[in-house]
């Protein structure tokens, strides 16, 4: 008898795979990725997947450009093994902040990733905290549209109690800050940087009242923390209690660990849609929230066809 459901995991982040695997209560897919010598991407599907519903779990994190490659000659492959549908988890998806044209002559990066994801064959994409929401627009396809601020929520209220408030490190960032303040019941602040001239160092300016309370700063992506630490700095010159933050992704390059080592603050929280490196590992401040209870759950109502909205209340 074939299964009507299988889950595949490419090499980004199979621990993730596996859990999402034990939360739905199927086998991991079986499946065979390999690198010829001069760096080519080959799979092998291990099992019939005529008919069957495949999920697809790989996020496009570093090395990006491998990992994107490796996602889309998997697609191809169940595609030409007929394959039911193919439905890409892309808890993390890689190439998003060039989301729109910032400077002439310059790519939109994130509307190319959509439709190479198209072309392979991909028929519903997956996808956590999108550094856009528009970026669901680039595609032709349905996208879910997840939010991990269900696994954000009850550890930050559990850590930061009542006398709380969240900052948006940055104007852009304060429809997120101020969903986060309204289901944790705190109030509101944001970082205004500013850079007066060139070759000076940025302004921070603090918009909202922090002194003797303890800060959230909310965001989407840690990449080099440099903006995060910053606005820590800020946060607890203002006279904050304490300090600390939650990034869904966990990019964590270049010299992040050390800038996060060296600030105020207390705790970084990511979750696992990204694996952390092991110098993040060894990082007394940095911890990771598990999203295979959230992405198993999506996995189940698609398969089923239930609301996926119905999830975050």
């Amino acid at each position: 008898m074939i299964k009507a459901l299988t889950i595949f995991s490419g090499n980004a982040n199979r621990e993730l795979t596996e859990q999402i695997c034990r939360y739905v209560e199927v086998p991991l897919g079986k499946l065979e990725v390999s690198v010829f010598s001069d760096g080519e991407i080959y799979t092998e599907i291990g099992e019939n997947v005529r008919g069957v519903t495949c999920f697809v779990v790989q996020p496009t994190c570093s090395p990006a450009n491998q990992n994107l490659m490796e996602l889309l000659v998997i697609v191809d492959a169940l595609k030409r093994a007929s394959a039911g549908s193919i439905i890409a988890v892309v808890p993390y998806f890689g190439y998003a902040r060039q989301d729109r044209k910032t400077k002439p002559r310059t790519p939109i990066s994130a509307k190319l990733v959509a439709d190479l994801m198209e072309t392979a064959g991909i028929q519903r994409l997956v996808s956590i905290d999108l550094h856009a929401g528009q970026i669901q627009g680039f595609f032709d396809i349905p996208v879910d549209h997840l939010f991990a601020m269900p696994v954000a929520i009850d550890y930050l209220r559990e850590r930061v109690g009542q006398q709380c408030v969240v900052v948006s490190p940055d104007a852009g960032g304060v429809e997120r800050a101020r969903a986060y303040a309204k289901r944790l019941g705190a109030s509101l602040a944001i970082v205004d940087k500013r850079r007066e001239k060139a070759n000076v160092s940025e302004v921070m300016n603090l918009i909202g009242d922090v002194k003797g309370k303890v800060a959230v700063l909310v965001d989407d992506i840690v990449d080099t923390a440099g903006t995060l630490t910053q606005a820590a700095k800020a946060i607890a010159d203002a006279g904050a209690t304490s300090v600390y933050a939650f990034a869904t992704h966990g990019v964590l390059s270049g010299p992040a660990i050390e800038r996060i080592t060296n600030s105020p603050l207390t705790e970084l929280v990511v979750t696992d849609t990204i694996p952390l490196r092991p110098e993040a590992k060894a990082c007394g401040k940095i911890r990771s929230l598990a999203t295979a209870r959230l992405l198993g759950e999506a996995i189940k109502r698609i398969h089923h066809g239930d609301s996926i909205s119905s999830l975050f209340g």
